[in-house]
């Protein structure tokens, strides 16, 4: 979709074109009631600030959609491919890998009592492993802010895709 078409979408249109970006209502509403947007750079410095900061409640709703690091997401909705896309360097037939993720999303989960978050495009499968080996080590209210910029950084990186020029 274009920039131009984004603008030009009904508000309910405009929101569940966006929703795959970042399920969280307040962030979505806060997106779509900035629009026009006169350029991509605009779209994505409203989304970076929209909703902040993010409060529990939010960053759990939008942990629901995301799948383990290492799981291949489920269904056929956009928000599913572009996680299969996200975590494509991740080779779930790497035994060695997948065990030790596998561990380590347990230990996290143990912890901090939710799915361990990263971006993960762009980064190797051995960079994922030493992040959540090093964010294990985080107290609660570090890890909590390291999420919230996580989902923001895959927020952004989903849009960016969205949208073509």
């Amino acid at each position: 979709m274009t920039l131009e078409q984004l603008n030009a979408l009904s508000a309910p249109e405009a929101q569940e074109r966006i929703r795959p970006a970042l399920d969280v209502p307040r962030w979505i509403d806060a997106v779509v009631a900035a629009r026009p947007f006169a350029d991509p750079a605009s779209l994505l410095e409203t989304a970076r600030t929209a909703a902040d900061p993010l409060r529990e409640d939010e960053v759990e709703r939008a942990l629901s959609h995301h799948p383990r690091i290492g799981d291949r997401a489920e269904g056929d909705g956009a928000e599913a491919e572009l996680s299969r896309a996200e975590q494509s360097a991740v080779d779930p037939d790497d035994a060695a890998l997948a065990r030790a993720l596998r561990e380590g999303n347990l230990a996290y989960e143990e912890r901090f009592g939710r799915v361990f978050l990263i971006r993960a495009a762009g980064r190797s499968p051995q960079e994922i492993l030493e992040a959540l080996r090093i964010r294990l080590q985080n107290d609660e209210t570090t890890e909590r802010e390291i999420v919230a910029e996580q989902l923001r950084q895959i927020a952004l990186m989903r849009l960016q895709g969205m949208i073509t020029a």
